[in-house]
């Protein structure tokens, strides 16, 4: 069952420039980019380096490990190597917080 999660304050996430979060076993990689934010799964599909370390073009984040691309609205990869796209959260706004819909992982023990 998915819930809402709050993860950051909006004023909290630098514009331009991504964030590490972890919540409910997941490992987000969370970008502001003006007035909108995205949140992708911060693993690259190809070497699974942290797509929050990447840098941002044209809508778009980029692996600092091999230069993979990925769309910040789909996950899809842009450019090889990686071939398979990254998951995509939901992201909600409101009231000044930052919240992403996340279904709950098993965590190993």
């Amino acid at each position: 069952m998915s819930e809402k999660v709050r993860i950051a304050p909006l004023a909290d996430l630098p514009d331009g420039r991504g964030v590490r979060v972890d919540a409910f076993g997941h490992r987000i990689a969370v970008f502001r980019v003006g007035g909108e934010v995205f949140a992708l799964a911060d693993r690259c599909s190809h070497a699974e380096a942290s797509l929050a370390d990447g840098e941002l073009f044209d809508g778009a984040v980029e692996c600092p490990r091999h230069g993979s691309e990925f769309d910040l609205r789909t996950g899809e990869p842009g450019s090889f190597p990686a071939t398979k796209p990254v998951e995509v959260y939901a992201v909600a706004v409101e009231d000044g917080d930052v919240f992403v819909t996340l279904e709950p992982l098993e965590v190993a023990s």
